[in-house]
């Protein structure tokens, strides 16, 4: 469990604040640091905080929440989640916003190829991804969707993503109507500066999934869904070379890419490519000894949603935003 570490002594801070891959990643939040001995970072202030806080989803979910209609084509919902960064969007009725479904990033990729929902493009289009993608998005939208009140608790939402396994919530008004989303990001924001310091290693993910990279996309796609997993990384002479996540293989459609490798129309054809195609960073990663707080900053600044974690030049594990909920959940709630 995360320790509650209330006092830290002098040198323990020292060594903290000269660590040099905090100091060249990570600007000093004076929040953080007591002027004497002790750290301002604590169990008794954390619970503080939280208190204060955890009645209300209100404080941390987004408000300005986007939601489509159920009549929205497929290629429109995922323009949408690809010009504006989404890994999910709530659909809603036009009129009354009333909650109906919701469409993530892995829902695209099951319907891309990777898992159950390939059916439709497979029997109903006789694999033909452009008149596929022209259906409307209640053909493969979540319906049994997973969401919290506009009352509920952070703790509340927490426990129903654990449980979902899901990584955002709608909350919806008394009425059903969407008025804003929770996600893992938003927690991950919330807890960065009060997670206690303790190592990555005893929270990362060990079994890790990785391809070659000649994998093609439509592969990748497949074991995504099969494996359950939103990232896969991808080796070369046993060496880590990147990491392609389920949003990416979903902008490769929505950017328009996959079209320039059809002739037919057939959806194998777009997806054929090597996965290697869709890297866009570098790898950003953690040692097992990296604390908690700098590794859930350090995705905040990179923008990432895990962290693959190399000890001595070979992968170990991974930490990823769901294993932030699962190791803060457990402590504080």
């Amino acid at each position: 469990m995360i320790k509650k570490r209330t006092d830290v002594v002098t040198e323990e801070i020292s060594k903290f604040q000269n660590n040099t891959q905090y100091r060249s990643n990570h600007k000093k939040d004076p929040g953080m640091f007591a002027s004497t001995s002790t750290m301002d970072v604590s169990s008794v202030e954390f619970k503080s905080r939280a208190a204060e806080r955890k009645n209300d989803i209100n404080a941390v979910a987004k408000k300005d929440v986007i939601t489509l209609p159920p009549t929205t084509t497929i290629m429109g919902v995922i323009k949408t989640m690809t010009s504006k960064g989404f890994r999910r969007v709530p659909i809603a009725d036009a009129g009354t916003k009333r909650l109906e479904g919701i469409i993530t990033s892995m829902d695209i990729v099951n319907f891309l190829g990777g898992g159950s929902k390939s059916l439709l493009v497979e029997n109903y289009y006789k694999e033909n991804l452009l008149a596929a993608i022209n259906a409307g998005v209640s053909e493969i939208m979540q319906r049994d969707v997973a969401f919290v009140t506009s009352k509920a608790s952070i703790a509340d939402a927490v426990e129903m993503m654990i449980q979902r396994n899901t990584g955002g919530l709608p909350v919806v008004d008394e009425d059903n109507r969407v008025c804003a989303i929770f996600t893992e990001r938003d927690f991950l924001d919330l807890m960065a500066d009060t997670i206690d310091y303790d190592s990555i290693k005893d929270y990362m993910s060990t079994k890790v999934k990785t391809v070659p990279f000649d994998t093609t996309i439509e592969e990748a796609a497949k074991i995504m869904v099969s494996k359950g997993f939103r990232r896969l990384p991808i080796v070369k002479d046993g060496i880590l070379i990147g990491i392609v996540t389920a949003s990416n293989i979903m902008n490769f459609l929505g950017s328009g890419k996959a079209f320039e490798k059809m002739v037919t129309g057939n959806f194998h054809e777009a997806f054929s490519e090597p996965i290697t195609s869709l890297i866009t960073k570098d790898v950003i990663w953690a040692s097992p000894e990296m604390d908690m707080g700098d590794a859930a900053r350090l995705m905040i600044e990179k923008e990432v949603g895990s962290l693959p974690v190399i000890d001595n030049d070979v992968l170990c594990g991974i930490i990823t935003e769901r294993d932030f909920l699962r190791a803060v959940s457990s402590t504080y709630w």
